[in-house]
């Protein structure tokens, strides 16, 4: 059973390898752009390709029969009818709801005529690493809203739900809501962020502009998208968030943000 892991280079796809290697999976065939910086762990099949090219993805696709799809709106239609052609059977995208900035996946994939596993995840704790240069240079985090809250999951642990819906049965059909383990506010983030790095962090309630402006350096032109749309119009919890989805999934608890923090605490404080 060859399991094709896409986007294997990119944040979540490498560890969603790593995760596979973790659990005993053999057969396991990496789609990266780039094989030969891929860095890949010895056993692992590198197939060249990329997601927004699907015309040169029928060979990575052969004798495959579960993959993980990372989200390609743009070309998933196309992705999935060459995936369907060369036998695979069973997909775990990563995408969220379908009136969500990714549900064009979602759907995608159960029109593909698939199997699937949708995997829904919060915001992700590696975004508060937007914030890094404006700490470094001012000490502070400027945001509108200090109290919005959401619960925060780590890319690992998203990888972890996706490595055991691929090995696991039980997941066919279903649509894996994931946050992390704790609810907190932006405020809360900066403070955990003020205890890993070991140094005072302020949080600064900020205007749009002044929000965009202290960004744009980590951000570039995605910055005013953003802040309009994350930020600005940041939806409030619902009562009940799936804080111990990871632990329910994969049996093992999952990360909580201090815990993140800590051990990124240099990717905070390096240029």
């Amino acid at each position: 059973m060859t399991i094709l892991v896409t986007g294997a280079t990119a944040n979540i796809g490498r560890m969603v390898v790593d995760q596979l290697i973790a659990r005993g999976a053999t057969d396991i065939r990496a789609l990266t752009i780039n094989p030969t910086k891929a860095a890949l762990p010895a056993g692992v099949q590198v197939a060249r390709g990329h997601l927004g090219r699907p015309a040169g993805l029928s060979a990575a696709f052969e004798g495959v029969d579960r993959m993980y799809l990372a989200p390609s709106p743009d070309n998933v239609t196309e992705v999935l009818e060459l995936a369907r052609a060369a036998g695979v059977r069973h997909v775990v995208d990563l995408s969220g709801e379908p009136e969500s900035w990714w549900g064009s996946v979602c759907n995608a994939v159960e029109g593909s005529g698939l199997d699937w596993t949708h995997l829904w995840p919060a915001d992700f704790m590696e975004n508060t690493l937007t914030w890094s240069q404006q700490i470094r240079d001012t000490g502070a985090v400027h945001e509108p809203h200090p109290g919005t809250a959401s619960a925060p999951i780590a890319m690992n642990d998203i990888a972890a739900v996706a490595a055991t819906a691929l090995l696991e049965d039980g997941h066919l059909g279903r649509a894996h809501s994931l946050a992390g383990p704790q609810i907190l506010t932006r405020a809360d983030l900066v403070a955990h962020l003020a205890d890993a790095l070991d140094r005072e962090i302020t949080f600064r309630t900020s205007t749009r502009e002044e929000t965009i402006t202290a960004l744009r350096p980590t951000m570039g032109d995605n910055t005013a998208w953003y802040v309009d749309n994350v930020l600005l119009d940041f939806a409030p919890p619902p009562e009940s968030l799936p804080t111990t989805s990871v632990e329910d999934i994969t049996g093992h608890p999952a990360t909580t943000f201090d815990r993140w923090a800590h051990a990124n605490a240099a990717r905070f404080l390096a240029d």
